[in-house]
């Protein structure tokens, strides 16, 4: 049970690589007309992907010494090499994903980190690089810190968590359909493309479900999942999409916006909102903000500077959605 987490890293990016190249190939000579690829958008998510592995290897250096802290002082059972470890760690870790997944759409300072990931109009292998630096300011790791109580040590946890998340590329696709067939009780068990399209879907049916990492049993468990319908192709991104290439305006976007709501907010507990209330509040609270700011001129403003403030029509809100985590400004 014992793994090398720079290894692992090192042995699947090449494999990352042929693959996205290999999608970009055929998709170009099978749906020439659908522009699943764009250039400057994969160069994005590979600039992303860069930056994120950089913080990481500064937050591993702060973040394995807590890990440490609570396995030598917390640990509930100290485990022998095998397969029964190896199987409590995964499952563990998995079931800690869902939950920091599912917190990642629900509160916005997750969310100021997670929606790097869901701000492309694209699904392909590439988007799986499309990470945020600041997962470590969000607080990811705190969600692992409960397997060092289990009896995991440091470099364990952070071999799962590479695990899980390198499988997670692979389901980041357009080209494999829904598992059918004999091969349909896939779909009851793990993660697949069908089931993270619908994850990173906008569509009122599809919004904020499935939030599985590589098992996903929990969302059947708890009441998330959803079936992808062919009736209801999904649309890729935000309900208030920003469009960016530059990597740093993708990183830090929500929370610059978060920041400015924090300090106009009226009231601690508006400003505690704003950080910590799912994403749909600070969605409402800009469109209050707009309201107010296009309802019309003030008593004062003369007829010519009346005539020259235009109400937007469209406030980026998905007129078909409900306001969810899937929102920027």
């Amino acid at each position: 049970m014992q793994f090398d987490a720079e290894l692992l890293l090192l042995a699947m990016a090449p494999v990352f690589l042929a693959c996205i190249g290999w999608e970009a190939w055929h998709l170009r000579r099978t749906r020439p007309g659908a522009a699943l690829y764009n250039w400057r958008d994969t160069l994005c998510n590979a600039a992303l992907a860069l930056l994120q592995q950089a913080a990481d290897k500064l937050a591993w250096l702060a973040i394995v010494p807590v890990y440490a802290f609570f396995y030598d002082h917390y640990r509930v059972h100290t485990w022998q090499a095998g397969w029964l470890p190896f199987t409590v760690l995964f499952v563990a870790q998995d079931l800690l994903y869902y939950v920091f997944h599912r917190c990642s759409h629900r509160v916005r300072w997750l969310w100021a980190a997670h929606v790097v990931h869901h701000s492309s109009e694209r699904l392909n292998f590439s988007t799986a690089f499309r990470q945020s630096l600041m997962y470590p300011l969000a607080g990811m790791w705190l969600f692992w810190v409960p397997l060092a109580v289990l009896g995991f040590p440091p470099k364990q946890i952070v071999a799962i968590v590479l695990i899980n998340l390198g499988f997670q590329f692979f389901v980041h696709t357009q080209l494999v359909r829904k598992f059918s067939g004999r091969f349909a009780w896939v779909e009851y068990v793990f993660n697949t493309p069908s089931i993270h399209r619908v994850h990173h879907a906008r569509n009122d049916r599809y919004i904020d479900r499935n939030y599985a990492g590589v098992l996903v049993i929990w969302d059947r468990l708890f009441g998330t999942y959803v079936d992808e319908d062919s009736r209801e192709p999904p649309v890729y991104g935000i309900v208030e999409p920003f469009h960016t290439y530059n990597p740093l305006k993708a990183t830090f976007h929500e929370w610059v916006s978060m920041a400015h709501d924090v300090a106009t907010a009226r009231g601690v507990r508006d400003k505690l909102r704003a950080l910590f209330a799912p994403p749909a509040w600070a969605a409402g609270f800009h469109a209050r903000r707009m309201a107010g700011a296009t309802a019309g001129p003030a008593p004062h403003c003369t007829a010519g500077m009346a005539a020259t403030v235009s109400t937007p029509t469209h406030t980026g809100i998905n007129d078909n959605n409900p306001i969810s985590s899937k929102t920027q400004t």
